[in-house]
């Protein structure tokens, strides 16, 4: 089944009187009688036409738009392509050679009310017609550009969003990925998070593999940090810079890959604690580029140390070069934007957490006022942040608030819980039986008694 629907059996063909009356009409219009070359081409059209003749009648269609075009006679190139679209039995093959003709018009006019109605033009013939879905397609991007440029951000994502080129079975992969790629960006400029995120799963990450898109892969994971980083999803925003650092053209660059590498650094520490979190932790760590990172090497060897780290101290060694850095080594945007100071409290609270975890393993038993001490922080901040630690099953502690003592307990893993609960049950039934049998022996001597 072609792209066109049946192919009709050609009946009849007039190439060669399409071939001796084009050069006359051009000299009609160039002696400025369009409208009468107009009429000449669309009989000849019509017998074309009937007779299921496919490359002359598409060679008519695009010789009268662009009579038109060259004429500037912008009204009747619009009237036409309707006209022509519109007759019964237009064949399908002819309106894409005149549709695609009319669409190398669009940059080639200046004048913007002229160029809007065209594309106006072009996109309601096209509507619904699968054989010219990709013409349309670029025309609604084009037409998005021009919305965007006059500052209709919500305009411009409400007629990208009329697509789905994603079910485009004739349009490239790189192509439709560009799309859509172009609808992330321009939801992300209305603040449409949620569409953004529902687009981004449109987009196949295995087509990344292929070296050639790699340029598309890089877009689409800056698209995505904007996403994640407003809903402060640190480790989601970790792992797509792992995606753009793993890219070999990235790796090749020494500045684009110090800045990833550190962008990694920061969001990791900023992740909240979790296995994951932890393995990734440990790959970053012997990785040998970050040796060309020292600050953030040791940061990181800081960070995986089993060790209190005092908050003040870890200010006057880090806070210049994660927060400005030097000539060298600037820092990264992640403490500068306007997200910064959520994020450097956000990092205070992921080293505290870090603190109390280092606790709960050579601790048993420690009074609050001790641990906040430690902490540097009041008592309530201090009980606040083990409350939610606890919660989250990071550590296992009860507080005793009125004694001010905070007790520790070694996490067990499944099968130390299930030897635990098999030997008090076992403890159980013994002493049911003890008991049952005591039972009986008084109701025995009871009995002989009596």
């Amino acid at each position: 089944m072609s792209l066109y629907g049946k192919l009709e059996k050609q009946e009849a063909d007039y190439s060669a009187v399409v071939e001796e009356k084009i050069p006359e009409c051009q000299k009609m219009v160039n002696a400025g009688r369009l409208q009468e070359a107009i009429e000449i081409l669309l009989q000849l059209e019509k017998q074309a036409r009937v007779a299921a003749d496919a490359h002359s009648t598409s060679r008519i269609l695009t010789t009268i738009v662009r009579f038109c075009f060259e004429q500037r006679n912008f009204e009747a190139l619009n009237e036409n392509i309707h006209l022509l679209t519109k007759r019964r039995s237009q064949l399908k093959q002819a309106v894409t050679k005149m549709v695609q003709e009319a669409c190398t018009y669009v940059d080639q006019i200046s004048d913007m009310e002229t160029k809007l109605k065209l594309i106006d033009t072009l996109r309601t013939v096209t509507a619904g017609k699968i054989y010219v879905e990709i013409e349309r397609a670029r025309l609604t991007r084009k037409l998005a550009e021009f919305k965007e440029a006059a500052g209709n951000i919500d305009e411009a994502a409400s007629i990208l969003q009329e697509l789905q080129v994603e079910t485009f079975g004739s349009m490239e992969k790189r192509e439709k990925i560009e799309f859509l790629l172009e609808q992330m960006r321009v939801c992300l400029l209305k603040s449409d998070y949620i569409r953004t995120q529902i687009i981004s799963r449109k987009i196949s990450i295995r087509a990344f593999e292929d070296e050639k898109l790699h340029d598309l892969k890089l877009k689409f994971y800056e698209l995505m940090i904007k996403l994640d980083q407003h809903d402060s999803n640190y480790f989601a925003v970790c792992k797509h810079y792992k995606q753009i650092y793993d890219t070999p053209r990235i790796k090749e660059n020494n500045s684009m890959m110090k800045e990833a590498l550190k962008n990694i650094v920061i969001y990791l520490l900023l992740s909240p604690y979790g296995n994951e979190q932890q393995n990734l932790l440990h790959i970053i760590s012997q990785d040998k580029n970050l040796q060309q990172l020292p600050k953030y090497n040791e940061l990181v060897k800081l960070i995986k140390t089993d060790e209190v780290i005092n908050w003040r101290s870890l200010i006057e060694h880090f806070e210049q070069d994660l927060k400005v850095g030097d000539s060298n080594l600037p820092a990264t945007d992640a403490f500068k934007s306007e997200e910064g100071a959520k994020r450097w409290a956000d990092f205070k609270t992921r080293i505290v957490e870090h603190n109390m975890r280092v606790m709960a393993k050579y601790y048993t038993r420690i009074s609050t006022k001790r641990m906040a001490n430690l902490l540097d922080l009041s008592e309530d901040d201090t009980e606040e942040f083990l409350s939610n630690l606890v919660t989250n099953k990071t550590v296992s502690g009860k507080i005793d608030r009125l004694a001010g003592i905070v007790t520790f307990e070694s996490q067990k893993d499944i099968n130390e819980v299930l030897n635990d609960w098999s030997h008090n049950l076992t403890n159980l039934m013994k002493s049911i039986n003890k008991t049952t049998h005591l039972i009986n022996k008084e109701e025995m001597v009871h009995a002989a008694k009596a």
